[in-house]
């Protein structure tokens, strides 16, 4: 009836989105035609007239106007404290379908419950000799179990989704070996506070803090046809059958504040003699300045050999012993504690036994077996020292930075309001 419907107002920023979803061509039909029923009636329009252009009924036109004169002080208050884009969401709700109940679940909240249960239990435990569950299988088990009569997997497979479990994926991880917790969170300590400390370090004390470690077994493999490029359609098709030429070690070193890699050694081994050789070249790059190193516990990281080079470099007055009997040589416990010394110009940080994931070198090992190792051909050995060396130099120039180490050892805290 003329004077019941519901007057409109809108914004000028209100009505630029109304006409921006009326005139769209890609919004959903319902969208477009309510905002044309809003910018329709703030142009004064009867309800009839606009039931007849947007080809609904007047009530329906009614109803639509009266949700946007409810919602009208909300939006206000959202245009005045949000950006356009937080107001063109909220723009968009009013103009949605409120959610409908639907047909009743068949499943009660426990069954669903006992079957993400299961969902989180090793198959092995069900006796199926697989190592992760399939949706037909689990929907095989449950009904088994007599959790429910029948169940369909895409019923399975919708209450998975919305638990966000995932059986068919997995991911690798690394168990520390270390024993003691006291221990093991001194030592991520140290690690942590020596990376924040590094820039400090540079700038004021002509320090280099570098993470070291070794790339071992990289294969020289020769494919035995060429790759075929992409096309529309089709991925590269990379042969799958190669030719071995051998085999080379990576002695990597990863400046902490500028993110370079810096003086790599790369040869057929990684022995104690190779890690000394390595770490006398990295440390003769500045003979005067102070390095601190973080590596892993690896024999070779605090050999007898790279005592005597600590010594000899530091000139260290002391009786090294004799390794396996006295003295700082005696054990590897004493030979880090010896190579660990603050009071040294070299010094050695140790990651905590099997936390390579603490070393910032590890991430850079991964590039390069993305971008250099997975997909190459090589046709000998020195071809892939080549290209290893022509990478490390190209990601010098186009990647190098240093990471935003915010990881400080302890349990992150929630940021402050």
């Amino acid at each position: 009836m003329p004077g019941k419907a519901a007057k409109i107002t809108i914004t000028e920023r209100q009505q630029e989105i109304l006409q921006t979803f009326s005139r769209s061509v890609i919004a959903p039909s319902r969208l477009r035609q309510r905002a044309a029923i809003i910018v329709l009636a703030f142009d004064g329009l009867l309800n009839e007239d606009i039931a007849e252009r947007v080809g609904l009924t007047h009530r329906q036109v009614g109803r639509w106007r009266r949700r946007w004169a409810n919602a009208w002080n909300r939006l206000i208050d959202i245009e005045c404290r949000e950006s356009r884009a937080v107001l063109r969401r909220a723009i968009e709700t009013v103009l949605s379908d409120e959610p409908r109940p639907g047909a009743p679940g068949k499943f009660t909240p426990e069954q669903v419950v006992q079957i993400l249960a299961v969902a989180c239990e090793p198959p092995e435990k069900s006796g199926r000799p697989i190592t992760h569950w399939t949706t037909l299988e689990l929907t095989d088990e449950v009904i088994q179990r007599g959790i429910v009569d029948s169940i369909s997997p895409a019923q399975v497979r919708r209450y998975l989704r919305e638990a966000a479990l995932q059986p068919h994926k997995s991911r690798y991880w690394l168990n520390t070996t270390e024993t003691d917790p006291v221990q093991f969170q001194k030592q991520v300590e140290a690690v942590c506070d020596c990376y924040l400390e590094a820039p400090e370090l540079a700038n004021n004390h002509n320090t280099h803090t570098v993470s070291v470690d070794e790339m071992t077994g990289l294969q020289a493999l020769e494919r035995i046809a060429p790759s075929k490029a992409m096309i529309a359609g089709k991925c590269q098709l990379i042969e799958f059958e190669y030719t071995r030429h051998g085999t080379l070690c990576l002695i990597g070193n990863l400046v902490v504040t500028t993110g370079e890699l810096l003086r790599p050694t790369i040869g057929p081994t990684r022995t104690e003699t190779d890690f000394a050789s390595h770490i006398e070249q990295t440390v003769a790059t500045d003979p005067k300045g102070s390095w601190v190193f973080v590596v892993d516990n690896l024999n070779i990281h605090c050999s007898e050999s790279l005592v005597k080079l600590v010594a000899d470099a530091c000139e260290v007055a002391t009786n090294l012993g004799k390794k396996g009997r006295r003295g700082v040589l005696k054990s590897v416990a004493s030979r880090q504690a010896f190579l660990s010394e603050s009071s040294h110009r070299i010094r050695f940080v140790y990651l905590p036994k099997h936390s390579s994931w603490l070393n910032q070198i590890e991430v850079v090992f991964g590039v390069i077996m993305r971008k250099v190792i997975r997909r190459g051909s090589f046709t000998s050995v020195a071809d892939l020292r080549t290209k290893l060396l022509n990478f490390i130099a190209y990601f010098n120039r186009v990647f190098a930075k240093p990471f935003r180490w915010t990881y400080t050892g302890r349990p992150l805290m929630k940021a402050a309001a």
